[in-house]
């Protein structure tokens, strides 16, 4: 990603929302379990450190983004409860205590908790990216939302950058792939969770994601809401795709 493609206001309309979140919540969370599109390991990792770093893991933008801060705490308390969850569902999980958080985490809670005052953590993709098992994920995880745990899928539901960083070009399926996305995660459970465990037939799936990490993180935050369907809570254009914002519950 390239903050010089695209025009100021490229991101105006996401970062109003995300700025307005914390207000549509019911009630402000005890803590946030974050899962990026941006760590992937071979079983899934948590982040365990009192104090974690942020990673600047992009690059292109300009000098001050390289300057940001965002000090929350981390919460190796709930990261040993996950890991509690996880292991207690068959699903070998680790702990990582020098990991800090990535730009998919600190970049939208930024904005969305500004006081930095929650504590934080965040969890790994599992390589290889398998949509049924990060809704395992997910359920395995469910019990943390009675603990007013806020669980967050951080990724993008649009990501071809190779069309997006073109300018004024538009991603040919986006609308189709992203309509998809809103009625299904909208529909029965069930009926959402195997829809989402076999995406890739929905309309310009491989158009929309050539490679589904940004995608991913959805399913693990569609997983942990039970029975509760989804709702679009946000839609916009977005460097010429379409971009849109499914909450659980």
């Amino acid at each position: 990603m390239d903050w010089t493609l695209g025009s100021a206001d490229t991101w105006a309309s996401m970062a109003n929302w995300l700025s307005a979140l914390a207000t549509t919540l019911p009630r402000q969370p005890a803590a946030i379990l974050v899962i990026s599109a941006h760590w992937e390991t071979p079983r899934p990792t948590l982040t365990a450190s009192t104090s974690p770093p942020l990673i600047y893991d992009y690059y292109g933008f300009p000098a001050h983004t390289y300057e940001l801060d965002y000090p929350a705490p981390g919460a190796p308390d709930l990261a040993a409860r996950c890991f509690e969850l996880l292991e207690k569902k068959g699903i070998a999980p680790g702990l990582d205590p020098d990991r800090g958080f990535d730009h998919g985490v600190f970049i939208p809670l930024k904005l969305i908790f500004p006081d930095a005052n929650l504590p934080i953590v965040q969890l790994s993709l599992l390589q290889g990216l398998d949509p049924g098992l990060h809704i395992a994920m997910g359920q395995a995880l469910a019990p943390l939302r009675e603990q007013n745990v806020l669980i967050v899928g951080s990724g993008l539901s649009s990501h071809n950058l190779t069309s997006m960083m073109q300018p004024d070009t538009e991603l040919e399926g986006s609308a189709d792939f992203n309509n998809w996305l809103i009625d299904v995660t909208a529909a029965e459970p069930l009926y959402c969770r195997e829809q989402l465990i076999s995406w890739r037939q929905a309309p310009y799936a491989r158009q929309v994601h050539p490679r589904e990490e940004h995608l991913i993180p959805l399913m693990v935050a569609a997983g942990a809401a039970g029975n509760d369907p989804g709702r679009c809570v946000f839609q916009d254009q977005v460097m010429g795709a379409t971009a849109v914002g499914i909450q659980f519950g």
